[in-house]
């Protein structure tokens, strides 16, 4: 979280950093990002936007077999390339694998004019 001054005051707010826009994630696909030293991947499904980190809750690893490939075959599920737990997209659950009942984290984002915005 940034440190933000206003006056005598502080107060910690999240810091927008711009991710891409909503045209550039297809339906039922992903894209990863490097931000602020993180690892996050974004999720379009049914035209909702998702934002998880980029990090297997079982082994600490980043997910994805491929730049931008974090869904299974059907588009359907995020798939951790190295043991295959497979994850809701709507929530982060894992509902296959070695890390089953354990959730992907979630980052705080918004979209703006169809730019989406990692609240880090």
């Amino acid at each position: 979280m940034g440190l933000k001054y206003s006056g005598s005051h502080t107060r910690n707010r999240p810091i927008m950093i711009k991710l891409c826009s909503t045209n550039e994630i297809a339906e039922s696909a992903s894209k990863g990002f490097l931000v602020e030293g993180k690892h996050l991947f974004a999720v379009k499904k049914n035209s909702k936007i998702y934002v998880y980190a980029n990090h297997c809750p079982h082994l600490g690893i980043q997910l994805e077999f491929m730049p931008d490939q974090f869904l299974d075959m059907e588009g359907s599920l995020v798939q951790c390339a190295m043991h295959g737990a497979l994850f809701r997209i709507e929530d982060g659950y894992c509902i296959s694998g070695p890390c089953v009942d354990q959730s992907l984290q979630a980052i705080p984002f918004e979209v703006k004019d169809d730019i989406i915005y990692a609240l880090l």
